[in-house]
């Protein structure tokens, strides 16, 4: 696990400052604290920090071919890279180390663009060919690491795996994208390919991107997705044997390793299956460590012993505040755009506690999107099913008007909080769907953006994000459909974003067996219903796991990774909200409206309603205005 960075001229070959790559490349020294190395030749400068894991002796990066034309710098892992080598061996190339990197340079000599195809892992890399004068950038197919770049009016073109090493070349304009503003307030992140910032972009996950110089610069290319056929006719018990190989498999793949290993373990059902299975195939205990919460309603910690006890793993627990509010300004300066997941405290917390034993960590990261286990999946389809039942003709407005004069109860009991309900009745199942996962409602959007937003916006909504992967996702099935759009937004946008930064922040490097590419597309084959059937999500997996984990552990309510915001918001952090939110770059940047977000946070303060998930996203942004921007009283729009 690294961090990658640097410069190339698409125009000509121009020197390159060694000065400004070394300020880029040590922005990221926390994604790769053991080595650092720049490359420079004329119109192009690589920067590599390097997290020592394979091949620790001869591994350093950037990394050439035989006679050097071909030079690579690569943050991830190529899992298949030792049945790579012989057979690169074979076309004629020698090989001088031992490392993954390696395979890059020499795929790409004799497979070119496709080189991406014959690799299994997590990798984000860019590569410079000087014969072929061409500039190549790659990134995994699940997006489970990052790249940034940005093409700035002269021509030059930065990348890097964080955004900040973008920024610290001083060339990029900090320009915020109107329609990035309405994507992080509708989804608590900025979805792929943007950024916040207009003229910085994400490369999408199963995108390459080459540039030749002088040429026209191209779109990024797709090279892989997802298929959600559905027409495996597996029996469940044969489906059942089959995922345990699978996973094993995967899981075997992911302990390569030169350095101390273990495991996330939250107790959950993926990352104890993950566990489960390392247990399986190792000969001594396994490492696993988990967060605790002091709040009961949050605190997953027993369920994590249960398996730590039954696997005799050599686990290390730590035990978090409920009011653990500290980092606010610390995540602002890791993810250097908003995000709005709170989960990105524990996940920051778990990371700490891991890096003090092991270097690397397996997690349960992606069984929710493949195996269908989110509580919000099981919703979905009860509302398809009476939508199905209903005539468009006489659902829509019926729905659409209990949907309106229905109060908003948060207060009172699950059964009566039928408002969300009803305006999900009135949609279609992809507008429904973007309704439920949205952090800020459009009606409250609409309220809290200013007027200089909204004609920036012109009528653009984030609901387009979702229509966009549905028209490409291949299915009508209902699940299938929503786990597509998961996958492409929520999984890479959100979760792979927050593990990323939250890990390489204490330099530990996370590997997750349930985002292997051939399983995902091996359960993309199966039926929905060996995914959710009536009330229990993640069949299949469950049952695989049957004879390796407790039943209190597979068929508990899912609770999730979770921190009492609201409670937080009216004790601890009260006054803190009303500093942030009610004065300073909050109010002056010309983004909102300071009468709603007032009204918003007395009324919540009140106990009147639940704003905790707009006020955190609110909080999130005013720390991304001070930490990223370094704005005070500075308007940012006009």
């Amino acid at each position: 696990m690294c961090g990658i960075t640097g410069i190339f001229d698409t125009v000509s070959a121009r020197p390159i400052a060694q000065a400004v790559l070394q300020r880029m490349n040590e922005s990221q020294h926390h994604r790769g604290p053991d080595e650092g190395s720049l490359h420079i030749e004329p119109g192009v400068g690589l920067g590599h920090k390097r997290l020592s894991i394979i091949d620790v002796a001869t591994g350093q990066q950037p990394l050439f071919n035989e006679d050097g034309s071909v030079v690579v710098v690569f943050n991830g892992e190529i899992y298949n890279y030792q049945e790579l080598i012989p057979e690169l061996q074979a076309l004629g190339h020698v090989f001088h180390t031992r490392s993954d990197t390696e395979c890059i340079v020499h795929a790409w000599e004799s497979w070119g663009e496709d080189c991406v195809k014959r690799f299994r892992g997590m990798f984000a890399f860019a590569l410079w060919d000087r014969n072929r004068q061409s500039f190549f950038l790659a990134r995994d197919r699940l997006g489970v690491k990052p790249m940034f770049y940005a093409l700035l009016d002269d021509g030059t073109l930065l990348f890097g795996s964080e955004l900040k090493s973008l920024l610290a070349h001083g060339g990029v304009h900090r320009d915020i994208d109107p329609y990035a503003v309405e994507e992080y307030f509708a989804l608590g992140y900025v979805p792929e390919p943007r950024t916040i910032f207009k003229q910085a972009k994400k490369l999408p996950p199963a995108h390459t991107l080459v540039i030749r110089r002088g040429q026209p610069i191209q779109v990024p290319r797709e090279y892989w997705d997802v298929r959600f056929s559905l027409d495996n006719r597996i029996s469940e018990t044969d489906a059942q044997h089959e995922l345990i190989a699978r996973l094993d498999e995967s899981v075997r793949l992911r302990m390569i390793a030169e350095v101390p290993l273990g495991a996330f373990l939250s107790g959950g059902v993926d990352s104890s299956a993950v566990v489960a299975s390392m247990a399986r195939l190792s000969d001594g205990a396994v490492n696993t460590c988990s967060i605790g919460f002091d709040d009961p309603a949050f605190n997953e910690s027993e369920y994590a012993q249960m398996v730590a006890d039954r696997y005799q793993t050599r686990h290390f627990q730590k035990t978090v505040r409920s009011d653990d509010v500290d980092l606010i300004d610390t995540l602002a300066h890791l993810y250097d755009e908003p995000f709005a997941d709170s989960s990105a405290i524990p996940t920051y917390r778990v990371s700490e506690l891991t890096r003090q034993r092991v270097t690397v960590a397996l997690s349960g990261d992606g069984g929710d999107e493949t195996f269908g286990g989110y509580r919000r999946y099981r919703l979905h389809m009860m509302e398809e099913g009476m939508r199905s039942a209903l005539p468009d003709s006489l659902r829509r407005p019926l729905f659409g008007l209990l949907g309106r004069v229905y109060p908003k109860a948060d207060w009172a009991p699950r059964m009566f909080r039928a408002k969300t309900t009803f305006e999900g009745m009135a949609r279609t199942s992809v507008e429904a769907y973007f309704h439920s996962m949205s952090f800020v409602r459009g009606s409250i959007r609409s309220q809290l953006f200013s007027k200089a937003l909204k004609s920036q916006l012109a009528g653009y909504s984030a609901e387009e994000v979702f229509h966009h992967h549905a028209r490409k996702a291949g299915t009508d099935d209902p699940l299938a459909l929503i786990q597509y759009i998961d996958t492409h937004t929520y999984l890479v946008g959100d979760i792979n974003t927050k593990v990323d930064r939250a890990s390489m922040a204490h330099s530990l490097e996370v590997r997750e067996p349930l985002m292997d590419h051939q399983l995902v597309e091996w359960v993309a084959t199966l039926p929905s219903s060996y995914k959710l059937r009536g009330p229990v999500g993640k069949v299949l997996l469950k049952k695989a796991n049957e004879p390796y984990l407790p039943a209190d552990v597979l068929y508990r309510q899912k609770m999730g990774f979770a921190v009492p915001l609201a409670r937080w918001f009216r004790g601890p952090l009260r006054e803190r909200v009303r500093e942030a939110l009610l004065e300073g770059p909050m109010l002056d940047c010309g983004l909102f409206e300071p009468t709603a977000i007032r009204d918003l946070v007395d009324q919540h303060q009140a106990g009147k309603r639940d704003f905790a998930t707009p006020i955190w996203t609110l909080l999130m942004f005013d720390a991304f205005l001070r930490c990223t921007m370094g704005q005070t009283r500075t308007a940012l729009a006009a």
